[in-house]
């Protein structure tokens, strides 16, 4: 079983950077994004985000995001594929780097979520 990174974003840019720190410390590791809608403008796409769960080659995917519309798209995307998705109410930029950073170690799921744990906003 390999693990993924899907980041989801409002804005594009934000989706790429985050993309582009998270290579720099996992390039082993499959990183897709979605950011923006359709149009590129501020907001999120249902079609973003399942083509970032096709795209990713990983078997299972962790997926992180930054606003609540966000997480109602990724759940609705979550429904439509047949990956194992997790979805994590944390801290962006640090989760997804966390995240990432440990994949690229090998650690394992149980011990990434009790790293993520403390990230977790409330």
């Amino acid at each position: 079983m390999s693990l993924g990174v899907v980041v989801v974003s409002h804005v594009p840019d934000i989706a790429a950077g985050i993309k582009t720190l998270l290579t720099q410390i996992a390039a082993d590791v499959s990183i897709t994004i979605a950011g923006g809608t359709d149009d590129d403008e501020v907001g999120t796409s249902i079609n973003k985000i399942q083509r970032a769960f096709t795209e990713n080659t990983a078997d299972e995917l962790l997926a992180f995001y930054d606003l609540g519309s966000a997480k109602m798209n990724l759940e609705m995307a979550m429904d439509l594929s047949d990956k194992t998705i997790h979805l994590y109410n944390t801290a962006l930029i640090e989760s997804a780097y966390t995240a990432a950073a440990l994949i690229q170690a090998g650690t394992d799921l149980a011990e990434i979520e009790a790293q993520l744990a403390p990230l977790k906003i409330k």
